[in-house]
């Protein structure tokens, strides 16, 4: 019982409390009656008058007696008919109280969530394509070490992804690191990574790279190469090609052909729309992009952030003002993505879909957890009676009493995947 409740019950004894009380003392009266006790006792036949000798009072005993018949006294009904009307009067008074304080909170069948959308500022790093520059972020990794590494060199988390491992090499665009060389911002410390597709090559580019390390071999002179086909030459002779089995999450920001979306009203309250774009602001001097994170649910109901970079098909990728990356596709019946559960009705929230927030089956941390999502729609059979799910075993047991319908969902009828890495926007 809360404690609303319990100071209503307590009020509603009150009453019958008070008359217990009453009734106890003349019954206690009546028993030194049957007892022969003279009640003259409690007067003056002893020299008391009250709590006072009659001596003590101006007249004595005949004086306190004239006292006693000109003060009112309200009988045992009156005062409980008083203290019953003034509890009532107070419990009318808190459940009102109550009922309003409820009625503000529910807002009829809208979800509030505080600190829905909050800026997560990134670092940024620099790359080449076809010898010009590309800006990009480092999100995930399918390898601890290089998590590690990469987190410890830019300043900021870095989340182990090992389900990305399993990604098809059909789904990955490639990208050349150095490993020795001419000194620079790159991930081992050395010249910038070269990429060999932006968003530019649509049916090429993913967010999701393999590796190759290029290390320079001895008795050669190491110089900067800004593009895959000054690689290829090298390679003949100069440099040494080693593919690495790991795949890092590296969404392109800027490259020679264009830039994310930014979002034109900058402005963020837990009311901010979804769509019009996922970036608040890039900066190339200080090395940041400023993304919206986005508030929801992890399996078992923790609160996860997370940002949207890229998706596929086109359409989805449009409406929250993102990359469209059609390989993406490729990871609809793969392991390297997981399951995601938006909801198409129900609570009005600030869900994608303009409804509650999403539940996803993994989280950093989570041995399951990767950053992109294979997206399924959750509807509520009867939307009237939609209620709050925070977890997976919410979801599980409301569809096994079939109060929702799930089905994945094929926007534009294509497969449909997101790249949403979850972060930390506070760190």
């Amino acid at each position: 019982m809360n404690k609303t409740l319990r100071y209503i019950a307590i009020l509603a004894i009150l009453p019958l409390f008070t008359a217990g009380l009453t009734t106890d003392y003349f019954a206690d009266a009546n028993a030194l009656k049957s007892k022969g006790t003279s009640t003259s006792q409690y007067g003056s036949s002893t020299g008391v008058c009250g709590v006072q000798l009659c001596s003590e009072i101006p007249g004595g005993k005949a004086a306190w007696m004239e006292q006693q018949k000109s003060t009112p006294v309200t009988p045992a009904p009156e005062k409980e008919a008083m203290v019953e009307k003034e509890v009532m009067m107070k419990e009318k008074a808190m459940m009102k109280s109550t009922m309003e304080k409820e009625a503000d909170v529910n807002m009829g069948s809208e979800l509030r969530l505080s600190r829905t959308n909050v800026p997560a500022t990134i670092p940024m790093h620099h790359g080449y394509y076809n010898g010009e520059d590309v800006f990009f972020i480092i999100t995930d990794s399918s390898d601890p070490t290089h998590a590690d590494i990469i987190t410890k060199n830019q300043g900021w988390q870095v989340e182990l992804a090992p389900l990305l491992k399993n990604a098809p090499k059909s789904a990955l665009s490639k990208t050349f690191m150095f490993t020795n060389g001419v000194e620079g911002d790159g991930v081992h410390g050395y010249q910038s990574e070269v990429f060999t597709s932006t968003p530019a090559q649509a049916e090429k580019y993913s967010a999701l790279t393999s590796h190759v390390h290029v290390t320079w071999n001895e008795g050669t002179t190491p110089r900067v190469l800004d593009s895959e086909e000054m690689i290829m030459d090298a390679a003949e002779s100069e440099v040494t090609l080693t593919p690495v089995d790991v795949v890092l999450n590296m969404p392109q920001i800027v490259w020679p052909e264009g830039q994310m979306m930014v979002k034109e009203d900058k402005t963020l309250t837990d009311e901010t729309p979804y769509g019009g774009g996922q970036v608040l602001d890039i900066d190339k001097e200080e090395m940041t992009v400023t993304f919206i994170a986005h508030r929801g649910w992890g399996p078992d109901g923790r609160t996860i952030y997370y940002i949207v970079t890229d998706a596929t098909p086109s359409g989805p990728a449009e409406m929250m003002g993102v990359v469209s990356s059609p390989t993406s596709a490729k990871l609809i019946a793969n392991s390297a993505a997981v399951d995601l559960y938006q909801f198409k009705n129900g609570l009005k929230g600030t869900g994608p879909l303009g409804f509650q927030p999403g539940i996803a089956t993994g989280a950093p941390g989570d041995a399951n957890y990767s950053p992109m999502w294979r997206i399924f729609v959750t509807g509520w059979t009867n939307p009237d009676e939609a209620q709050l799910l925070e977890t997976i075993d919410d979801l599980n047991a409301y569809r096994e009493a079939g109060l929702i319908d799930i089905g994945i969902a094929r926007p534009m009828d294509k497969d449909h995947i997101v790249n949403c890495p979850f972060i930390d926007p506070f760190q």
